[in-house]
């Protein structure tokens, strides 16, 4: 089946979203292309619109690609943030 790609994107003019741990970039419908952190990890490149049949590639290095590591100091950053303090 050949893919119906509408543009090549680079990485580093999408959005990241750390809580979701996805990257998205604006659709001409409207919504937004997304792609999982985890997939571009697996070197699946394509980011598709759930709205409609559009998708992207995305253009972008694994090694660039933000670090498990950076994942568990941001969870570990919100569980202090939300630490109740008893009185």
């Amino acid at each position: 089946m050949a893919e119906n790609i509408y543009d090549e994107i680079e990485i580093e003019d999408m959005t990241f979203d750390s809580t979701l741990q996805i990257y998205h970039y604006p659709c001409p419908c409207g919504d937004r292309f997304e792609i999982a952190l985890a997939d571009l990890r697996d070197k699946e490149d394509i980011a598709v619109c759930p709205s409609c049949s559009l998708m992207i590639r995305v253009i972008f290095e694994v090694d660039d690609l933000p670090k498990e590591e950076d994942k568990m100091e941001e969870q570990t950053a919100q569980q202090t943030a939300q630490v109740a303090v008893a009185t």
